[in-house]
């Protein structure tokens, strides 16, 4: 099993900028796809962005396509986004996930390893 640590929330004004980090452990082979997932009270957990890190591919959701980017840093086994143009709608609790192939990203239900939240508020 792999163990997530995700860091980097907090409040923001709407047009700023977040960066949320999500750092792996353990058994980080079986985690080759990494993704984030957010999820505001009320509401279902929705993909956000995810990347495949042996060759770095990359999914976004169509609504934060063109603000966020998902990045990696292989020799940290850590895995960014980059929020930018953070709107009030972007508001809610972030997690990173993990499973071997980024497959069905967007679905929460085909991850098995998760973080812990981080919570990203953006005011207007």
């Amino acid at each position: 099993q792999v163990q997530l640590a995700a860091s980097g929330g907090g409040s923001v004004q709407a047009g700023g900028s977040l960066r949320l980090s999500c750092a792996a452990s353990g058994k980080t082979y079986s985690s080759n796809c990494m993704a984030w997932f957010r999820q505001a009270p009320g509401k279902e957990r929705e993909g956000v962005a995810a990347t495949y890190t042996p060759g770095g591919s990359t999914y976004y959701a169509d609504s934060v396509k063109g603000r966020f980017t998902i990045s990696q840093d292989n020799a940290k086994n850590t895995v960014y986004l980059q929020m930018n143009s953070l709107k009030p709608e972007d508001t809610a609790m972030y997690y990173c996930a993990a499973k071997t192939y980024c497959i069905a990203w967007a679905s929460w239900r085909a991850f098995s390893s998760w973080g812990q939240g981080t919570q990203v508020t953006v005011s207007s």
